[in-house]
């Protein structure tokens, strides 16, 4: 079996997704998927590149084209190689399962769980609002909620005000939905450590599951000082695109959950790795999706092999996006996923739909975050 054909797919059906199939003489074909969608043109380009090392390969050989991908060009994969290699990775693992005809869960060591566990995004400008639609969150089976700072009008974000109105959020939600539900807290870097340790402090009554990204990531010393004045579980990683990027983290305990992002951190194979970096320290997942169904499903194929698991994202229930281009997805009830049964990555992709829905550069912008005095901020 060789492969013949590396495509790339960005496709716009009410959210951009940016997908990559891999073809070979056999009929079969493995379907990927790729983070950093906004700069689908980029990932467009490196996939062509790609594609004239891979075609008249065996595909099968996924660790050695992940290696040849990742360093084969002098300089290492970074965030758009590590999102282009993350596609062409998951689409070969999904190969592999459908060409010997089991899922790719069993390709990674088989099953260590029967569902995987996983959470919604919530949102709400008061708290009143947030409290009543976690409660429906709850009502249909999720353990869980996660929610962020709210940004103000025209993207105004001031740190003081944002930490008042999440400490008010956080109490409401506790004490509105007690105990049975788990809370997870982006704040999505927008914090200095000044900042976000005085926010953490204020919300471990409330115990939240994980406080995410309270701080930017390119800096991981600054996690160490953070560590020595807050008691709640830390969360970060879904900006990393490599094993070395999480290394600081996970060797100096600087985090409680890797959010791996499987459609960054290129691919399958390198995520196994960080997963098994990330069990020597009893650091748990909590894999970054939010992105589309194919993202889900690797997701969910990996913590489904992961002895070391927290929870999974997973912004809505599956089937309520991309049903054109990807009819059969993933299953879920009550609060989790189950494993596929299905070859592969156990879902269906149907490349003429996405065909005909190409992505349209200049689409809706998300907002740039600025402060009062109009200086740039994190989104």
């Amino acid at each position: 079996m060789k492969i013949t054909s590396v495509e790339c797919l960005p496709v716009q059906d009410g959210r951009n997704c940016v997908f990559v199939v891999v073809e070979t003489d056999e009929g079969l074909f493995g379907v990927g998927e790729a983070g950093l969608t906004r700069r689908a043109g980029a990932i467009a380009a490196v996939i062509d590149d790609f594609a004239s090392l891979l075609v008249g390969q065996d595909p099968l050989r996924i660790e050695h084209h992940w290696q040849q991908l990742s360093r084969g060009f002098f300089f290492p994969h970074d965030t758009i190689a590590g999102s282009a290699l993350a596609a062409v990775d998951i689409a070969l693992w999904d190969l592999m399962g459908k060409a010997l005809n089991v899922p790719v869960y069993q390709l990674l060591g088989g099953r260590v769980r029967d569902k995987v566990v996983c959470y919604p995004h919530m949102g709400g400008r008061t708290p009143e609002e947030l409290v009543e639609r976690c409660l429906a969150a709850r009502e249909e089976g999720w353990k869980f909620v996660r929610f962020s700072p709210n940004i103000g009008p025209d993207g105004l974000f001031e740190p003081a005000a944002a930490i008042r109105e999440s400490i008010k959020m956080f109490q409401a939600v506790r004490e509105g939905l007690g105990d049975t539900v788990e809370i997870c807290f982006d704040v999505h870097t927008r914090l200095d450590p000044a900042d976000a340790i005085a926010l953490c402090r204020a919300v471990e009554p409330y115990r939240p599951f994980f406080m995410e990204d309270p701080i930017r990531s390119e800096g991981p010393n600054s996690f160490r000082l953070l560590r020595q004045h807050i008691n709640v579980p830390l969360a970060a990683g879904e900006q990393f695109c490599s094993k070395w990027e999480f290394r600081q983290l996970i060797e100096e305990d600087l985090i409680d959950y890797a959010r791996i992002d499987l459609c960054i951190c290129a691919g399958l194979s390198e995520s196994k790795k960080v997963a098994a970096m990330a069990e020597t320290h009893y650091i748990k997942l909590a894999t970054h999706n939010p992105l589309g169904p194919v993202s889900s499903a690797a997701c969910l194929h990996l913590n489904l092999a992961c002895s070391n698991v927290g929870v999974m994202e997973q912004p809505q229930r599956p089937g309520r996006v991309m049903t054109n281009v990807v009819p059969g997805q993933v299953t879920w009830e009550d609060g989790y996923l189950l494993p596929p049964t299905k070859p592969g990555l156990g879902i269906e992709f149907d490349r003429q739909a996405a065909r005909r829905l190409p992505y349209q550069p200049g689409g809706p912008v998300r907002p740039l975050l600025h402060r009062a005095d109009g200086s740039f901020t994190n989104w």
